[in-house]
């Protein structure tokens, strides 16, 4: 489990991220990269890095369902992602 700080570390810059969404968008197309370099490090979209909701999990991410490869087994196990089967033949 990730800890408590890694988890707000990320929640934190995805909302940076959000809030300057708009404005880098202006400046990139105005071509203003003088302008762009003052914005926050945090701001830009690529420091952001996939991690499960639910345990902080880097590595294993599954992006259509938001969590890490080994909470979406034990969720699909026991029944808590709806549409979800596991296989068998």
């Amino acid at each position: 489990m990730a800890k408590e700080s890694m988890k707000a570390r990320e929640v934190k810059r995805a909302k940076l991220c959000a809030k300057y969404a708009e404005k880098r968008k202006a400046l990139k197309a105005a071509g203003d990269y003088a302008a762009l370099d003052k914005l926050p490090k945090n701001a830009s979209p690529v420091r952001l890095h996939n991690r499960c909701s639910l345990t902080g999990r880097p590595k294993g991410y599954m992006r259509v369902f938001g969590i890490s490869r080994i909470q979406f087994r034990e969720m699909a196990s026991k029944g808590l992602i709806p549409g979800v089967r596991k296989a068998s033949w």
